[in-house]
């Protein structure tokens, strides 16, 4: 049966991949993009692999909280229910890393937006929906200064403790939704997969982005990972594992999650 899907970081690298995948299934599809040429491209190509009718486009900025907000509500007006959504856009080295508020972009974009846009679309998503939320083997403990711009990171540092706080955030989220709320489920889709941000952040091509694809649409739509909510699947393992030790820890979860929340207190008007 076909589903309604919100991927976000659609135009390209393993978003673009899995949208070819979800589109090529018969699903609808709602693409995220921040570029509105990209978006208008991939759409295009989307169509002529017999997506027509099935392909809806939104164009964000997710470092911005008022888009975020924009693009839950766009959503809501135009679909009375998704299926899934999956939180796969994410920053891991730019020119400048620092938002107008002050905060590091990979900590707004891997972590906060995700998070708010979640909790936005919970209405739609319901006790049948899916939360897929992209992780990373990268993780590292979450520095609460920095995660509140208040100090500097590396590129690789502000990456790792954006990827552990949406790993935690999403435990977090899963249990306090059990039962009322969709399947919230962590993934790392594999390391060093080919995106533009392997090249650009490693240097290297990278592996086939189609590993990563194939297991968030696995994670999206099918039923062994119907009942998986609160875990986290390493791809690199082939299996449910356990996340940065950090994030088993409930005391350090609580503190990560209530720093999400005083954050986005202030950003959303």
């Amino acid at each position: 049966m076909a589903k309604t899907i919100l991927l976000t970081g659609a135009t390209d690298g393993i978003g673009l991949e899995t949208a070819k995948k979800l589109v090529s299934a018969g699903h609808e599809v709602l693409l995220h993009g921040r570029n509105p040429n990209k978006l208008k491209d991939v759409e295009q190509a989307l169509k002529q692999m017999g997506g027509a009718g099935k392909v809806h486009c939104y164009e964000a900025d997710l470092s911005r909280m008022v888009e975020v907000d924009a693009l839950a509500n766009a959503v809501a007006e135009n679909h009375a229910k998704l299926d899934a959504l999956i939180n796969n856009a994410g920053i891991l080295k730019m020119a400048n890393p620092i938002t107008d508020d002050g905060l590091d972009v990979r900590f707004v974009v891997n972590t906060l937006a995700p998070y708010w846009l979640t909790k936005r679309l919970l209405p739609l998503l319901g006790s049948s929906g899916r939360v897929i939320n992209l992780s990373s083997a990268a993780q590292a403990p979450v520095d609460l200064a920095a995660l509140a711009g208040q100090r500097r990171l590396d590129d690789m540092a502000a990456y790792a403790q954006s990827k552990l706080a949406i790993t935690m955030w999403s435990q977090h989220l899963a249990k306090a939704e059990e039962g009322s709320g969709p399947v919230i489920i962590a993934v790392n889709p594999g390391s060093l997969l080919g995106s533009k941000m392997v090249r650009e952040g490693f240097g290297v091509a990278g592996g086939d982005l189609s590993v990563g694809a194939t297991i968030l649409t696995r994670a999206a739509l099918d039923e062994d990972f119907a009942s998986a909510s609160g875990k986290y699947f390493d791809n690199d393992q082939g299996r449910f594992a356990s996340p940065h030790p950090d994030a088993l820890v409930p005391e350090k979860v609580e503190s990560v999650v209530q720093a999400i929340e005083d954050l986005l207190a202030k950003l959303v008007h």
